[in-house]
């Protein structure tokens, strides 16, 4: 699919033409994956950070937030409750938080493989290379860090400080997939300063990179944010701007469109972000055009609330069982199943099939 075809697509506003694209995906997303759903329980450890991103309601300098830290019994408990429950994969996730090293979190990972039978996906920020090979070592399956953004200047707007940098991103995600890592990533969709054009470059990254797993949710501001406080200003809104992409449900909804059509074997999460902007039928339009993932939160309901990249996340106080009867309400509704075991990305399974194949002549 070549750049102007994708930006036409994102351009596009009639719902008779949009129904095309609706269709195409889900047809494409049956043909590669099937009509399985993969469920991931969501386990976030910790809400301490040392980064400074602008969108972000658990950045360091944010001190109205209470910060918390699961101990490991409490991690290997949740983890274990995953597995009661039907799950064959784990996410955990947190902030950018030293305290977790890559010794304690390589224990915590190879405890829990060694108890349990889950897939363990990791998503804890930027890692050095020698603490992304220990934690697979240690039997990490999958690590999932976001690009956000392939804007250069956007990028370094929203991560003030230099601390961090999108060519050393974009260079560690196929250092992942060299480790043997299922690799994930993604974009937010409507950051203040995003144009269609970069929208665009982000869509065509996703095929350059070869991902596994690929997460695109819409931007939802906090107020208590750098970025959050920009965007509900009237006077200074980009969003008053033509060229300025929408943080809208429509828009993500043709992003996962197009991330199916151009990455149609990869593990396209309808995502939380996307249910917290429509709460009626954000979960299930994402599984309409094109997901095949849902993440379901099992952070004890104590820590849940604390974990606040942005306020009033969908599910945030909803019980794991009601979530779960939830989730199967709606696959149900939609004609899907729930998928059974880890459910490992077909892109990964053939690539690692083909490496099989040349390692052994």
């Amino acid at each position: 699919m070549k750049a102007t075809e994708i930006l036409a697509w994102l351009l596009e506003e009639n719902p008779e033409h949009l129904r095309r694209l609706w269709i195409l995906a889900d047809q494409t997303r049956r043909k590669n994956v099937g009509d399985a759903v993969h469920l991931r329980g969501l386990i976030e450890f910790s809400n301490y950070c040392r980064s400074h991103c602008l969108y972000c309601g658990m950045r360091r300098e944010r001190k109205t937030i209470p910060r918390y830290r699961m101990t490991e019994e409490e991690i290997l408990a949740s983890a274990k409750e995953a597995e009661r429950r039907g799950y064959g994969t784990i996410v955990l996730q947190s902030g950018e938080d030293p305290e977790f090293d890559a010794q304690g979190l390589a224990n915590i990972v190879r405890t829990i493989k060694q108890e349990t039978s889950l897939a363990v996906t990791l998503s804890c920020g930027e890692r050095s290379e020698d603490e992304l090979a220990a934690l697979k070592e240690a039997g990490a399956d999958r690590y999932f860090l976001r690009f956000e953004t392939s804007d250069r200047l956007l990028w370094k707007k929203i991560h003030p400080g230099g601390e961090q940098d999108l060519a050393h991103r974009l260079d560690l995600l196929p250092r992942l997939r060299e480790l043997g890592y299922e690799v994930g990533s993604g974009i937010m969709v409507g950051i203040p300063g995003q144009t269609w054009s970069s929208l665009v470059e982000d869509l065509l990254w996703f095929k350059r990179l070869d991902l596994d797993m690929i997460g695109c949710g819409p931007f939802v501001p906090h107020p208590d944010t750098p970025l959050g406080r920009e965007f509900f200003s009237l006077e200074a809104s980009p969003y008053r701007k033509g060229d300025q992409v929408p943080n809208t449900d429509l828009v993500t909804l043709k992003v996962i469109a197009l991330t199916r059509l151009l990455c149609p074997q990869t593990n396209i999460p309808s995502t939380t972000a996307l249910a917290t902007i429509n709460s009626e039928q954000g979960y299930r339009l994402g599984l309409q055009r094109g997901a095949n993932v849902l993440m379901v939160n099992l952070t004890p309901l104590k820590y849940r609330s604390l974990y606040e990249i942005y306020p009033a996340k969908a599910g945030i106080y909803a019980s794991p069982q009601q979530q779960l009867q939830e989730v199967k309400n709606i696959l149900l509704s939609l004609g899907r199943i729930a998928g059974q075991g880890p459910g490992p990305s077909l892109n990964y399974e053939e690539r690692r099939q083909s490496q099989g194949q040349l390692w052994g002549r």
